[in-house]
């Protein structure tokens, strides 16, 4: 039975692979370079990258909010 393994950057992954860094409304702000208060509304619209509660806070896991981040890209992208 495989065991967690740190990915090279150090971040703990499980068996499956998925990356499971655990990310404050502020980090995950600066990864995407917006607001906390855009975060807190594409949230509320249901628009943003996704996110969950734990007790009283908002978490984003990383490769979350990596794969929404790409999924936007991927939609502006012009068609070749």
């Amino acid at each position: 039975m495989p065991t967690d393994q740190p990915d090279p950057t150090g971040t703990p992954t499980t068996s499956t692979g998925r990356n499971q860094k655990l990310l404050t409304l502020a980090e995950a702000a600066e990864i995407v370079r917006a607001p906390v208060a855009t975060l807190r509304y594409w949230r509320h619209l249901g628009t943003g990258p996704r996110s969950f509660r734990l007790g009283r806070r908002v978490l984003y896991r990383y490769d979350d909010l990596t794969t929404w981040i790409d999924d936007q890209h991927d939609h502006d992208a012009p068609a070749g």
